[in-house]
């Protein structure tokens, strides 16, 4: 074999490519980003960002309750990133241990030794956690905590009770999981997923009753305490208590999927706190990260937990994954937690969600044929529009409610194209009723933001329904050129 020689290696090494630095990407125009996106993420994406307008924002930064563009304007944030943004955007303590951690040039990987910052995280948890809920798994996103809270509840129970009962509207996240109690047959598509399952109607204590008494090997029930996607549903009141009565009696551990209702959204720290009940586990993400990092985490019953991880030979079947409990995402979660009781966000959910919708039911009342339901807690809020027939005048009703399945979606479509464009407000969608908008602002929202929020869907909406829709289709034809 021939000797090697070190000028092979330089003769050999691949052309350096043509690459973005970071201040590249910063000064991409908005045109550039969404040719970058169409070729090289997701180009049918960009049709539905079209639809909406989104496609000609380019935000330059984000400060507490709001989003600067490019350009200049302050876009008003009641979206949340899905509940993401409790804290709003860069909270300066959040910031400020963030930026002390990297000035120390302090361990974010720390694979081969404990970490002293996922161990306090994770003891701050335990801490705030009612009743035995205190042995915590540390991941990235709210999938990766739920793909915990099923695995540690179905080791626990062994095979013969491994069923899942599982809610109708789910969503607990895209991984593979996940996905198969995810009741969505677009996320679910062609993927052949977990068969050990059973779905009932959503806050329906009968439906379970007898599924558990049916079907001895129904191990498991996972709900989200209140459904995100489904359009902010809350189960009936005394639902959680008889649900945990039949687990009990059943020998079934109930999973409660607190990743967007958690962290005080609701005005409690966890939304099944309302009803005095305390699941066997809980998941949590979204704003866990002080809305600054990736971080979500399965709460588990000690002794569940120990008996599915608790022995030397079991203790590594799900252990944490490289990126669980990163040093920086763990501070961020700390100081998050330490500000959410400081500065009583908690307390100012409740607050403004009461007041916001107090607010928006008077809006229903003047604007019956628009809108149909005020739901929610705190800050997590529905607001379901009409379909479009019942905004019609009478003598068009019959023949247009041929046509509401299929136009379903589009008034919150217009709505939220309209906020955007002419009043600077974001507002969410929802996956499963698309009749609805998702009112989810960070938990710092002020009574000034709900009022310029309400002022500005008040002004919308009084335009009526054969304006609302006419400046839309202006708006697409202004953009189409």
């Amino acid at each position: 074999m021939p000797a090697y020689k070190p000028e092979d290696a330089a003769m050999t090494a691949p052309a350096r490519p043509k690459l973005y630095s970071v201040e590249d990407a910063k000064n991409l125009d908005v045109q550039t980003v969404k040719e970058l996106f169409t070729s090289h993420i997701n180009p049918g994406q960009v049709h539905f960002l079209k639809l909406l307008g989104f496609d000609k924002i380019l935000v330059d930064r984000a400060e507490g309750m709001h989003y600067i563009t490019k350009d200049g304007r302050k876009i008003l944030d009641f979206f949340g990133g899905f509940c993401s943004v409790a804290f709003g955007h860069n909270h300066p303590r959040i910031v400020a241990a963030r930026q002390k951690f990297q000035d120390e040039n302090r361990h974010e990987i720390c694979m081969a030794f404990m970490s002293q910052y996922a161990s306090a995280l994770a003891a701050n948890l335990a801490a705030i956690s009612p009743g035995d809920l205190d042995m915590v798994f540390l991941g990235s996103t709210g999938s990766e905590a739920m793909e915990a809270a099923l695995k540690v509840a179905e080791q626990a129970q062994g095979p013969a009770k491994s069923k899942i009962l599982h809610a109708a509207n789910s969503f607990h996240g895209k991984t593979k999981g996940v996905l198969s109690v995810t009741d969505s047959q677009l996320y679910q598509s062609q993927f052949k997923l977990v068969e050990n399952r059973v779905k009932v109607p959503f806050g329906d204590i009968e439906a379970v009753r007898q599924a558990l008494e049916s079907d001895p090997s129904i191990g498991i029930v996972v709900m989200e305490t209140i459904q995100g996607g489904g359009g902010i549903v809350e189960a009936p009141l005394g639902f959680w208590r008889e649900l945990r009565a039949l687990c009990d009696k059943h020998g079934v551990l109930w999973v409660a999927d607190e990743v967007q209702c958690g962290l005080g959204r609701t005005g409690q720290f966890f939304a099944f706190e309302r009803d005095g009940v305390v699941p066997d586990v809980t998941a949590l993400a979204k704003a866990l990260g002080g809305s600054k990092a990736a971080m979500g985490a399965m709460i588990a019953r000690r002794e569940l937990y120990m008996k599915a991880y608790g022995k030397p030979k079991t203790a590594l079947i799900h252990a944490q994954a490289t990126f669980g409990g990163m040093g920086e995402a763990c501070i961020s979660a700390i100081e998050g937690l330490n500000v959410l009781y400081e500065e009583d966000l908690m307390g100012n959910a409740q607050r403004q969600g009461d007041y916001l919708i107090a607010r928006l039911n008077e809006l229903r009342l003047k604007h019956p044929s628009l809108l149909k339901e005020i739901r929610g807690r705190g800050l997590m809020i529905g607001v379901e529009f009409n379909d479009i027939s019942e905004t019609m005048p009478f003598g068009l009703k019959h023949m247009v409610a041929l046509l509401d399945d299929k136009l379903k979606g589009s008034l919150c479509g217009f709505v939220g194209a309209l906020l955007l464009k002419d009043y600077d407000v974001l507002v969410a969608f929802t996956e499963y009723n698309r009749n609805v908008i998702r009112l989810e602002p960070p938990l710092i929202a002020t009574r000034e933001d709900c009022d310029t929020f309400i002022k500005a869907f008040d002004d919308l909406l009084s335009r009526g329904i054969t304006r609302i829709v006419t400046d839309y289709l202006r708006k697409v034809a202004v953009a189409k050129g």
